[in-house]
């Protein structure tokens, strides 16, 4: 049931995509819980992936919209070609 410190962190990365094997999160919490520093990895790894999640979010949020100097810009540069 032991496994390495490699296939820790893969588990882990997989584990947040939900593509994990309730097995293999089951040996990863057990390494987990003897590996300090996996324990760091997986911490900031989640951290890190809220960040994203967090970002992305607001970015699909924002309307990218131009401005009205830049609408009546276009309009003058339509209406000049015409």
């Amino acid at each position: 049931m032991k496994i390495s410190c490699d296939e820790a962190t893969k588990i882990c990365d997989k584990s947040q995509y939900r593509e994990a094997s309730l097995w293999e999160k089951i040996k990863l919490n057990f390494h987990l819980f003897l590996c300090k520093k996996c324990g760091l990895y997986s911490k900031q790894n989640g951290i890190l992936t809220k960040c994203y999640e967090l970002h992305k979010d607001s970015e699909s949020r924002k309307k990218h919209c131009l401005t009205e100097e830049d609408k009546k810009y276009l309009e003058q540069e339509l209406k000049a070609r015409i």
